[in-house]
């Protein structure tokens, strides 16, 4: 099903078509060899195209979601019909709902304190059988290896089939990648503001502004000081780099 990827730039993204179709695949992979997943936007995608080597860490995922509602337009105009938006955010919620029944326990690592105890009070709220085996706020810095070590082995200890990584893309891409091998067993999903958008930190930008693709624009409203440079530059080239794809200037393989 969604193990089926197609192309853009050179990064492959999965050809997933519903939210449901992405979480039994999950489930299926839960008990087999650790894994990671990544959710990718135009930020990643472009960021990929000037780093070949952050494109190696996509590309070596299990699943690679068309987080971006720009990449799933982009793949329909490239001949990919089915594909759908799987928006980071909304698939952690749909997880942490239907995982209650599966008995999936979950371990949250990144964001602040305060946000993954604003989180985990929502969670009890409105997902009231689902099982949290651990969560932590490391620190906003590299991390020392003997720090990484005592990280995996509490994820390790905790017993947990999905550890949801929060730690902003690129970075959180090049840990899972880095690190998930040595999970026991599990996959790691790199959730980037998922915990923010849960906790209420972030808003949902309005149906209509998601559909037109301008959820990005909700999100520089919110907040601009950070976003404005990211933005300008990762959507510019984006724009760019689709116009050299489809006129078949550009090889992004090489």
């Amino acid at each position: 099903m969604t193990r089926e990827f197609l192309e853009i730039f050179g990064v492959k993204i999965s050809n997933a078509n519903s939210y449901r179709e992405v979480y039994e695949t999950l489930k299926s992979t839960l008990y087999s060899s650790p894994s990671f997943i990544t959710v990718n936007n135009v930020h990643t995608v472009v960021e990929s195209v000037l780093n070949k080597e952050y494109k190696e860490v996509l590309n070596n995922s299990f699943l690679s979601l068309p987080d971006g509602k720009p990449l799933s337009i982009f793949a329909k105009i490239k001949g990919s019909k089915d594909i759908s938006r799987i928006f980071g955010p909304t698939f952690f919620e749909k997880t942490l709902e239907w995982g209650q029944n599966d008995k999936i326990k979950h371990y949250f690592f990144g964001s602040s304190e305060e946000t993954l105890d604003k989180m985990n009070k929502l969670i009890k709220q409105k997902f009231q059988s689902a099982i949290i085996s651990g969560c932590v706020s490391p620190p906003y810095r590299q991390f020392t290896p003997e720090e990484n070590e005592q990280f995996l082995k509490q994820m390790n200890k905790s017993g947990a089939d999905l550890f949801w990584i929060g730690l902003g893309a690129p970075k959180q891409e090049i840990w899972m990648y880095e690190n998930y091998k040595k999970l026991n067993r599990g996959v790691m999903i790199g959730i980037g503001a998922g915990f923010d958008y849960l906790a209420g930190n972030i808003k949902h930008a309005p149906q209509w502004m998601k559909n037109c693709a301008l959820e990005w624009l909700y999100r520089l409203i919110q907040d601009p000081k950070r976003l404005w440079k990211r933005y300008l530059v990762t959507n510019t080239l984006f724009l760019y780099y689709c116009v050299l794809d489809l006129l078949h200037i550009k090889n992004f393989d090489t």
